[in-house]
């Protein structure tokens, strides 16, 4: 056995993955799912590779399923980037009170945004026996990520586990509430366009999320639809967080040709991003104009308040966990559509 794996058996980590038992008979993900799952057959050394691995690991893939027939869970989990985030609270507290009116224990995990900590709290909520799992956070353009979520959540469901996630997780197939994030930036790129402005300016957080991917796409095509074009070094890429808006913001002012008009893909870049322009000194709306996505609900208290694309984020909540509650009509996955609304607000305005 590796050092590693004998970390996590001795204290490292109290559970075990899929991938940790592929690792360590190395095969794929999808083979030692196959194996393990008894979904398709497999040739006879890799077969005896992964059961060698799972048992000297402890891997105990049906868990879920014993604890189906043994017990009727009532708890929840609910895996998130960053319950800090004021977006995530308020989606939170929509998951939380309906669960609430199912009798419903949530248990909320904190990602930070790493796509291997999300694949194992999955694993964890698995071994706990959850009735269901919730991923409220931006998928990732990664397909490393989809194989690797996938060989977790794919028996979950099997042995009658419920998942419903919140945003695109691309090739998951499973129920989703989607965000209409493309076509919310596209609408208020239009809008922005309309004031008059054409520089422009876009704070980004990390392209793999798709999140970013689909705000950042349906902004830069609608303008490109109006023939405007953003220039390479007018987008800045930071963390998903105020500081990372601070610094980006900090950034683009260091560089030439300022834009009349900057887009936060996020309100909470965005709160980072106008104390960036106070401190130097350029005033919003007059000299550059802000704009952000998702109204959380603290950038109509800012002075001056924020031009954003407000989704119905508690609601949104409500409808993801009342999803994962409700039993399905057929095999097929659930999709519901949630537009935006773009709310023009003071921080933005014609160019000066």
């Amino acid at each position: 056995m590796t050092e590693a794996a004998e970390g996590e058996r001795t204290g490292d980590r109290a559970y075990v993955t899929l991938q940790d038992v592929a690792r360590e008979a190395g095969v794929s993900l999808a083979t030692a799912s196959r194996v393990l799952n008894g979904t398709a057959q497999v040739r006879a050394d890799l077969r005896e590779r992964v059961l060698a691995a799972a048992a000297e690991l402890s891997y105990t893939p049906n868990a879920h399923a014993q604890a189906l027939a043994s017990s009727s869970s009532k708890s929840v989990g609910v895996v998130c980037h960053d319950v800090s985030d004021p977006y995530f609270a308020a989606v939170a507290r929509g998951v939380m009170r309906t669960a609430a009116e199912y009798g419903m224990l949530v248990m909320l995990a904190s990602t930070f945004r790493d796509p291997a900590r999300e694949i194992e709290y999955v694993a964890m909520l698995r071994a706990q026996r959850a009735r269901a799992i919730l991923l409220i956070g931006s998928g990732f353009e990664d397909r490393d990520w989809e194989r690797a979520m996938a060989a977790e959540l794919d028996p979950y469901q099997r042995t009658g586990g419920r998942v419903a996630v919140l945003s695109r997780h691309r090739s998951l197939k499973v129920d989703a509430i989607l965000p209409q994030n493309r076509e919310g930036a596209a609408a208020l790129a239009r809008a922005l366009l309309d004031l008059g402005h054409r520089r422009f300016g876009v704070l980004t957080g990390p392209r793999a999320l798709t999140t970013v991917h689909d705000r950042l796409g349906g902004f830069t095509e609608a303008l490109a639809d109006a023939g405007v074009r953003i220039a390479p070094e007018h987008i800045v890429e930071a963390p998903f967080t105020r500081d990372g808006g601070y610094r980006a913001a900090a950034e683009l002012l260091r560089r030439e040709n300022r834009p009349t008009c900057v887009f936060a893909v996020t309100d909470v870049m965005a709160v980072g991003a106008l104390a960036a322009l106070r401190d130097h000194g350029v005033l919003v709306p007059g000299e550059m104009s802000l704009a952000g996505f998702d109204d959380i609900s603290i950038v109509r208290d800012l002075t001056p308040a924020l031009t954003t694309v407000a989704l119905p984020l508690n609601a949104m909540g409500e409808r993801v966990m009342s999803l994962a509650l409700r039993e399905p009509v057929n095999r097929r996955s659930r999709i519901e559509r949630v537009a935006g609304e773009v709310v023009l607000r003071g921080s933005t305005a014609p160019p000066g």
